[in-house]
């Protein structure tokens, strides 16, 4: 057994305070509201009951959590596909999954989802605590597996946090405990560029008591990359990019809770998940023999190229590239007039909806940049 007494502020649920957590979502005013959209053709006290009935964190994720995506997926999407699993047998023990964040809340379930699928057990998934707006959502969220990583705090108190959290997520690995989920970069990429924080490389490395290459061995990580037909949220981020222009932009009461639901709800087409090559001996030796911060940029560049290579690149995505460089470079090859002219149609019917008051063509151009910089990055 693991002694996590130390990780009592960031560790996920045990299953017993899942049991309790669950109990009392079940009895939260607005899951009839969430059973009904969810499940339309179900009673629509079903989903609470069967939180009633529900005596692990495993039962919870199976059983719940595998329908509640399965339903998103069959409301929201065209489909959900995954490849390179099989890269995790590789490993042949618990890893650090690095992928790029586009959705606060599909991205890891996505990753869960697939892992389930193909055998393997769920991950704790690294959430930021700005998501914990409700006792609703700490309650869901930790009892799936969540590991919270604290934000908001001074710089001192993130240095001390970030030590915690290096040392949970190597000791879950190294242990066998578990294998751990984390986005390449704090908040969701706005832009449609994917690139790791140095930071979280560093972060890594705290709690290492080898090399630099002896830490990062350990920790198997393995980079994964997901692609959406439809960017989740796409015109709420390009609101949010053009504004931040003008001033910092801050986030108001709810906003985050607001993302989540419009990323759910929100048509996103087709969906692929590519689970990369994990970081060989070979590259984390050759970042190794570099000094000082060069050793985190080379392994940055590793993974992002690793992340990029893994896109599944879309017809929005090449629409997008040409429609940003006046260009009909891929025109007749990955696209045809009409997705065009229907492409050109959605853009102007999500930015229709956004304040008048907001520049038109800035807009536009920031939202064609969100699905045509994943072609300029591969």
């Amino acid at each position: 057994m693991v002694d996590l007494s130390e990780f009592e502020d960031i560790r996920p649920y045990s299953d017993e305070e899942a049991v309790e957590a669950l109990n009392r979502v079940s009895k939260h005013p607005a899951l009839p509201v969430i059973s009904k959209y969810l499940f339309p053709k179900q009673n629509i006290n079903a989903l609470a009951e069967t939180l009633c009935g529900v005596r692990s964190i495993d039962e919870f994720q199976t059983v719940v959590m595998i329908g509640v995506i399965s339903a998103v997926l069959a409301r929201s999407s065209e489909g959900f596909t995954f490849s390179g699993m099989s890269n995790l047998s590789k490993i042949g023990g618990k890893f650090l999954a690095v992928s790029n964040h586009r959705d606060i809340v599909l991205d890891p379930a996505l990753i869960l989802y697939a892992m389930n699928a193909s055998g393997y057990p769920m991950a704790e998934l690294c959430v930021g605590s700005n998501l914990l707006s409700s006792k609703l959502i700490e309650d869901l969220m930790k009892s799936n597996r969540m590991i919270k990583v604290i934000r908001g705090i001074s710089a001192r108190q993130m240095y001390l946090n970030s030590q915690t959290l290096s040392k949970y997520i190597r000791l879950s690995i190294t242990s066998g405990k578990s294998s751990i989920w984390i986005a390449q970069k704090e908040g969701r990429s706005k832009n449609g560029i994917d690139k790791t924080e140095q930071g979280l490389l560093k972060m890594f490395d705290m709690s290492g008591e080898g090399s630099f290459e002896e830490n990062f061995k350990e920790l198997n990580i393995v980079p994964m990359s997901i692609s959406y037909e439809y960017e989740p949220c796409d015109s709420r981020k390009a609101r949010e990019l053009l504004l931040s222009r003008e001033a910092p932009y801050v986030k108001k009461k709810n906003e985050d809770l607001h993302s989540i639901l419009t990323g759910i709800r929100q048509h996103k087409g087709h969906i692929h998940l590519s689970v990369g090559e994990p970081l060989s001996a070979a590259e984390i030796a050759e970042a190794a023999a570099h000094t000082g911060n060069d050793r985190y940029q080379v392994l940055r560049g590793i993974l992002d190229r690793r992340i990029h290579e893994g896109y599944k690149l879309w017809k929005t995505n090449y629409m997008a590239y040409d429609l940003m460089n006046g260009s009909n470079e891929f025109l007749g090859d990955k696209y045809l007039p009409d997705d065009l002219e229907k492409f050109e149609a959605y853009i102007e019917h999500k930015l229709s909806k956004l304040e008048w008051r907001l520049d038109r063509k800035e807009l536009r151009d920031i939202f064609l940049h969100i699905y045509g910089n994943p072609v300029a990055n591969r």
